[in-house]
């Protein structure tokens, strides 16, 4: 592959003036950004990037489950590069989650497309939807499950709000057609970069502004219920009770001892925990709770995982408890492809911007588009590792870093 041209020099100031403006759709208080799905707020959001590409002189269009795709034509034909992220946010986000990855992809094609003209292949910024999973609770990675096929018309009625109303009435409000979801397939993309930001403290620990991520994370949910004997708190024994919740507590203790003892990025999380009853005096009939474990090595998550299962049974065996586990989620391990993690380390490397090499332990619509095309991600360094709040913060010369990269990385792979 040829070596690229100097870069020309991402605009500082337009970034800083894109990012606030996007948080303007959907703003609470000073910092905070609340735009869910199909709503007003993400409308008028999807509307803003629509007017900033076709301004750019990239030709736009949504597809029928809601993602803009805004596209600069190739020279030769063949299949797109696309880079982008989502626009939909947590119900009680921030400015830089997801928006920053749409708002960088396209301050890249912009400056690529005013200084050297049309690519030769074919470049596409997405901004995709309902990555969040905040007004759906089940619809997690919505726009790029659409893209990927893993999504069908009967989905669109079974995924509901906290209302129990289906997701494809919202969409019809907005104007896409659930009927139509098999259409938003694409099986002529032949890459896809995200940036977004880290989420993490693992940058601001290493003083950088940038990582290029070679992994993102297996991530598994399983619901676990341990079933006993509810009795009297204080009348019945300790050696005999068949107490559920010493078995949790039990059990909690011993997978996350597991996952500190295996290291980095071994991760793993007791989130929820619900009691029957659930009363200072009586010792419960059962107890259900959450285990998120992750690892971005298949080989490594899959040893966690059989971890915990021999963990929870050998616990609740020796305790007399009943043990049912239900998997709700599991998204299996991405590897980044050598393609674009090179194209992202060279055009690093062209612009003397020093890089860590990390794994995502996050889920990104990345891990979904890497079902049908290679895939890798750039993460921009967030202040104290803060995400999914109001406060989460990254500076504008981190972002620019970020920026410099991807436009060069998209330059190696679109005008090469």
């Amino acid at each position: 592959m040829m070596s690229a041209p100097q870069m020309p020099k991402i605009d500082s100031t337009m970034v800083e003036d894109m990012i606030l403006s996007l948080a303007q759709h959907g703003a609470v208080g000073e910092t905070g950004v609340c735009r869910l799905v199909y709503t007003d707020e993400w409308q008028s959001a999807q509307a803003q990037v629509q007017t900033w590409a076709e301004e750019a002189g990239l030709v736009t269009r949504f597809d029928q489950v809601g993602n803009l795709w805004a596209k600069a034509e190739g020279q030769t034909p063949g299949p797109s590069f696309v880079t982008g992220s989502h626009i939909d946010s947590q119900r009680s986000g921030g400015r830089y989650d997801g928006a920053l990855g749409v708002i960088a992809g396209l301050v890249a094609l912009k400056t690529l497309v005013a200084s050297f003209g049309p690519p030769k292949r074919a470049l596409e910024l997405v901004s995709l939807c309902e990555e969040e999973s905040s007004r759906f609770p089940t619809a997690g990675f919505w726009g790029s499950r659409a893209i990927v096929e893993r999504s069908s018309p009967e989905d669109c009625e079974t995924v509901v709000d906290e209302a129990g109303a289906p997701i494809s009435a919202a969409m019809r409000a907005c104007g896409f057609d659930p009927a139509r979801i098999g259409e938003v397939a694409r099986d002529d993309i032949a890459g896809f970069i995200e940036l977004h930001i880290e989420q993490g403290p693992i940058l601001e620990d290493a003083d950088l502004s940038v990582a290029v991520v070679d992994a993102i994370t297996h991530i598994r949910h399983t619901e676990v219920t341990l079933t006993g004997v509810s009795n009297h708190a204080g009348a019945f024994p300790m050696d005999i009770r068949a107490d559920p919740m010493a078995g949790m507590v039990e059990i909690a203790a011993a997978a996350i001892a597991h996952a500190e003892t295996l290291g980095r990025p071994a991760v793993t999380t007791i989130g929820q925990c619900s009691i029957n009853p659930n009363a200072p005096a009586i010792i419960p009939r059962s107890v259900t709770f959450t285990i998120d474990a992750r690892h971005p090595d298949p080989k490594a998550a899959k040893a966690l995982h059989d971890t915990h299962n021999l963990i929870m049974d050998k616990i609740a065996a020796k305790r007399g408890l009943t043990l049912t586990r239900r998997l709700t989620l599991d998204h299996p391990p991405c590897q980044s492809d050598p393609g674009p993690l090179n194209a992202l380390q060279d055009a690093a490397d062209a612009k003397d911007i020093q890089t860590l090499r990390m794994a995502s332990g996050a889920g990104h619509d990345a891990q979904q588009m890497g079902r049908i095309c290679p895939v890798a991600m750039l993460f921009v360094r967030s202040k104290d590792g803060r995400s999914h709040t109001p406060e989460e913060f990254s500076s504008i010369p981190d972002i620019v870093d970020g920026i410099q990269i991807l436009t060069g990385a998209l330059y190696r792979l679109g005008y090469c």
